[in-house]
């Protein structure tokens, strides 16, 4: 399977990695707008070939295009590959906009052609193992969320920090309690003079009551990546930034009234901690290969379109929002 890259900036040198060290797959060509790239490519990679995006998508020996440029070029840029017969990986967040989205889907199913979106926590063996414990009610029915992903900078030109980082949140939490909110609340505030938000909390209410809160920051003078999950028999902290990333506390929602005793014994316990069996492949590569075994095989992979598009939903709603002063935009 021959697979081309467009863009080589950020996230571009490590789909090349990945999609190289996959069998039979094999990373033909390379698009890249900034030529100054164009020597750290011929370095790293001097058996591939740099050619336009015009020349790639016009190329029949080409099965599938990878989109890893900025947000607003997404939607162009796949629905040109999509009308030439190309599979279709895009970088999150999958488009600009829910209408892009909606269009995306609808052009790869007519062209029956794979579109999935690059939302790599999913392959992540904590992730699945989270998935697991609350699929097997181990720690009872989720009645909120608490995520908070924060760092300082990257500062983006084009795209607020909800953009940019909410949609790890936002993938995570839709695939985890297979859900999407039927209201968004949003408030951000701009520190910078090109007035994105780079701080922003993010509210998502749902029909089965649940509550959940995210929080983004380009500003927090450290990097923080913390989820708590709140069960109704216990509840369960995923920080992938400790050596004990998944910590399980006997500590329960089912029996909490006014008058509860914050000193009862029983929900005091240490936390238990729950390590997953690690795969020795790293969760980018185990995308590049649900991406590939999905067209050889013609079936949906993890991260395809409607999860995408089920995180640019919630996005837009939020955006909504904030332009109206954190009002609640039922979705």
């Amino acid at each position: 399977m021959n697979i081309a890259i467009v863009g080589f900036g950020y996230w571009g040198p490590n789909l090349v990695r990945n999609f190289k060290n996959i069998e039979n797959c094999c990373v033909t060509h390379i698009a890249e707008s900034q030529k100054d790239r164009h020597k750290k490519i011929n370095e790293l990679h001097p058996e591939i070939q740099i050619q336009s995006f015009e020349e790639i998508i016009n190329n029949s020996n080409i099965d599938a295009i990878v989109i890893a440029t900025s947000i607003s070029s997404h939607y162009n840029l796949a629905k040109l590959a999509l009308e030439k017969e190309k599979h279709i990986l895009i970088e999150k967040p999958m488009a600009d906009s829910l209408e892009h989205a909606e269009e995306l889907i609808k052009l790869s199913k007519e062209k029956n052609k794979i579109l999935m979106i690059d939302h790599t926590y999913l392959y992540s063996p904590y992730i699945q193992k989270i998935k697991k414990i609350i699929d097997d009610d181990a720690i009872g029915k989720i009645l909120y969320v608490d995520s908070i992903r924060a760092n300082w900078g990257k500062f983006q030109s084009d795209y607020n920090v909800l953009w940019d980082l909410a949609p790890h949140d936002l993938s995570i939490i839709n695939y985890l309690l297979n859900e999407i909110p039927i209201s968004v609340q949003a408030i951000g505030k701009s520190f910078t003079n090109n007035k994105l938000e780079n701080f922003a909390h993010l509210i998502l209410r749902y029909k089965s009551n649940k509550i959940i809160h995210i929080k983004n920051s380009w500003i927090s003078p450290t990097k923080i990546r913390t989820m708590i999950f709140g069960g109704s028999k216990k509840m369960l902290v995923f920080d992938e930034l400790q050596s004990k990333k998944i910590l399980v506390y006997n500590k329960n929602l089912e029996n909490v009234s006014d008058s509860f005793d914050t000193t009862n014994k029983e929900l005091s316990d240490e936390p238990q901690s729950i390590e997953p069996e690690l795969s020795s492949k790293e969760p980018l590569l185990m995308m590049a290969q649900d991406f590939v075994n999905s067209i050889k095989n013609k079936i949906e992979p993890l991260s395809n379109g409607i999860i995408g598009m089920d995180v640019v939903k919630i996005l837009s709603a939020s955006e909504q929002s904030i332009k109206n002063s954190g009002q609640e935009i039922f979705i």
